[in-house]
């Protein structure tokens, strides 16, 4: 079976567009999180979001007109360009029949819902413009990366929600290991939107003031936004072009919770076997992971269910493997959650530091981990399992680790 690495990462996220300013603030503990600025939030008794701000998508689309697509294409397309950026890859050297995109989301381009609802309560339904509905069935993401970059592999969205980038990222390595495609871009990708928003605040899940995840005192989540897309080859191939690798993709697992819509498994019990299936499928034990990054959305009932689902399959004979929540400073970038988390594994792999959880004062009874507070910590690890958790109870784990050719 082909060994599939990572030699690429593409990123526009709430704390910085690219790799090297997305990790120098995530290991410095800033945070993309304020008040929110794309929409008026004054009829709604919360106001934080996590928004991308300073990005003009005409910076990367250039083989279409922007306006013929939403923001959500915008942002995929940008990390896809950093992506290859980032691995000094020639497209050129590849047959693009067989370079594929593999996407993850939860909304797709749900502004362009908005903009339908905006103008049909304006003006009515014959003032809607056509050019809308085109635009927003959500498997246009990565038709428009496909597009932009004449890939004419597998162009595939898989819309899990808030695990998706992991689902993606996963599908995308089996694509390549079936001898489906010579190279992927996988990843994940979601705006913000007022639907977004208004769903959670609806729920009463979004923290009024900070998101601090683990911690006794935490609120909720924040919505956020976002892309990343991470280059996957095969091992062979990217020895032979001498290519920078980041980390390995060892495995992945995918469950169903089948317990509730909004709510996660009492007991964890699908957060369990996705976890056991990943590391079953990496041929390792729970003994053998280094770092964990949690789903860790700040609400009580997430970060409790999480600790218990980790505390069971790991054992309280087993050390307290560190796990930390990025959300704590990029909000929750929905279907691009777990795609940027991804790219923080192996960020933390390749460099040997792993990032905190920002806004953690007061340890919880029910949360009675490691959670690396509030600063970053080296480590060394080798082995890093990416958790993510979605509405419906699609659960994705994904397991990285540190490529043994990355130290000859």
């Amino acid at each position: 079976m082909k060994r599939v690495v990572i030699t690429g990462l593409g990123l526009i996220s709430p704390i910085g567009l690219g790799r090297q300013a997305f990790w120098q603030s995530l290991l410095a503990g800033k945070s993309g999180i304020s008040p929110v600025t794309s929409f008026d939030t004054a009829d709604y008794p919360v106001h934080l979001g996590a928004e991308v701000k300073d990005f003009d998508a005409r910076h990367y689309v250039r083989r279409q007109p922007v306006e013929s697509m939403g923001r959500g294409s915008h942002l995929a397309i940008a990390a896809a360009r950093l992506a290859l950026e980032d691995s000094n890859l020639d497209l050129t050297g590849y047959h693009r029949n067989r370079v594929g995109v593999c996407m993850g989301t939860t909304s797709g381009e749900p502004r362009l819902v908005e903009q339908y609802n905006d103008a049909r309560q304006a003006h009515g339904a014959e003032t809607i413009p056509a050019g809308i509905f085109p635009q927003y069935p959500c498997h246009v993401i990565p038709s428009n990366v496909a597009i932009e970059l004449e890939l004419r592999g597998p162009s595939l969205m898989i819309p899990t929600a808030c695990a998706a980038g992991n689902y993606a990222i996963g599908y995308g390595t089996d694509l390549i290991r079936a001898e489906e495609a010579d190279l992927m871009l996988a990843g994940g990708a979601d705006p913000f939107s007022r639907i977004t928003y208004m769903g959670f605040a609806r729920l009463g899940a979004i923290a009024p003031d900070c998101c601090q995840p683990f911690d006794k005192n935490r609120k909720g989540m924040v919505p956020g936004e976002g892309a990343a897309v991470l280059v996957l080859e095969p091992l062979d191939a990217a020895l032979a072009r001498g290519a920078k690798i980041y980390a390995e993709v060892l495995g992945y697992g995918i469950s169903c919770d089948a317990h509730h819509m909004t709510a996660a498994h009492p007991q964890g019990d699908g957060a369990i076997r996705a976890m056991s299936a990943a590391l079953k499928e990496s041929r390792l034990t729970p003994a053998q992971v280094d770092y964990i990054s949690a789903h860790g959305t700040g609400t009580h009932v997430n970060d409790r269910v999480e600790t218990l689902a980790v505390r069971t399959l790991f054992g309280s004979h087993t050390p307290r493997v560190p796990m930390s929540s990025i959300k704590s400073m990029l909000g929750h970038t929905m279907g691009a959650a777990s795609a940027i988390e991804a790219a923080a594994c192996a960020l933390a792999l390749d460099t040997g530091i792993i990032p905190p959880t920002i806004n953690y004062h007061e340890p919880d009874p029910d949360c009675d981990w490691d959670y690396v507070p509030n600063q970053a910590r080296e480590t060394h690890p080798h082995v890093a399992l990416n958790n993510a958790y979605a509405f419906g109870g699609s659960n994705a784990s994904l397991c990285l680790a540190r490529c043994a050719e990355q130290d000859r």
